[in-house]
């Protein structure tokens, strides 16, 4: 494959990646609920600035069925901005500067997401840094377009997200911190075991997840095998929502109820695939 041939293969992998990720984010905002309430609810930082701004008392702010109405709609408003993300993602090519101010703020709107499911979590920076693949693609495409590829930089930047979120991963799956109860029920699900095989099975994830970050820094001829183990494992966790929830009596409603969490998950597989496919041709 030639060198132009290869560029675009691998900017349309992270355009796809890039574009999910924005339309999932959309959806979730657009249709459900996003964690700003965390935030924007929470009296130890939140009481003096709404007392000082207005005529309002903490308990009035609170219990205002305005305060929710306005709450909503900056939700709604983050989802109406990431999917004007998405559709910059697409046209990112032919909008190259306005479509790259879009990554940014959308990179940027990304991790203040993460910033709040760290908050919600009693900030763990696990929580936090879970969301690396997510709010580091658009600036891969960004700098893909802008044709970085030759650059050792980013193919480390791309190592580095990928090690992130599956340590992250792996920390919640091993116990470190508290295991999400989805995780063991997912597992019992889709695997159709018991509860205590399934979290045993969730540590064995566990310890390979921080195998993989070992692996991926080592030289290219040996890390490329074990990026390969990471497309099929962030594959399968990415389609692990709609695999272990969706069930076929209620096709629709459980679709819409899930496949969100899946279509955001996207980047977790896509861009460890760019980064086989450049490293592979690298050697070739």
């Amino acid at each position: 494959m030639n060198n132009d041939a290869l560029k675009n293969k691998l900017i349309l992998l992270l355009q796809i990646a890039t574009v999910c990720l924005f339309l999932g984010r959309a959806w979730q905002h657009l249709a459900w609920d996003a964690p700003f309430r965390t935030l924007l609810w929470d009296e130890e930082l939140m009481k003096g600035l709404v007392e000082s701004i207005g005529s309002t008392s903490w308990e009035e702010y609170i219990t205002s069925p305005r305060t929710d109405e306005q709450t909503q709609g900056v939700i709604k408003g983050f989802g109406w901005f990431y999917l004007l993300c998405a559709i910059m993602a697409v046209f990112i090519k032919k909008l190259n500067r306005i479509a790259g101010v879009f990554m940014w703020l959308g990179s940027i709107s990304l991790i203040i997401l993460a910033m709040l499911y760290c908050k919600e979590r009693f900030y763990s920076i696990g929580q936090f840094l879970e969301y690396t693949l997510q709010f580091s693609s658009p600036l891969f495409l960004y700098f893909a377009v802008k044709d970085r590829f030759s650059k050792p930089r980013l193919l480390f930047y791309m190592k580095l997200a990928i090690a992130l979120t599956f340590i992250c991963h792996g920390l919640y799956a091993i116990g470190y911190y508290p295991r999400p109860g989805y995780f063991t029920e997912m597992t019992m699900n889709i695997l159709g075991v018991e509860e205590g095989t399934a979290i045993q099975l969730l540590k064995v994830a566990g310890v390979l997840d921080f195998g993989i970050c070992l692996i991926l820094f080592l030289p290219n001829r040996i890390a490329k095998w074990i990026i390969l183990y990471a497309i099929v494992w962030g594959f399968f966790t990415t389609i692990a929502r709609v695999w272990s929830y969706v069930e076929i009596d209620y096709f629709m409603q459980t679709m819409k109820q899930w496949m969100h969490e899946t279509i955001y998950r996207v980047p977790h597989f896509m861009v460890p695939a760019v980064l086989y496919l450049w490293i592979k041709n690298e050697r070739e």
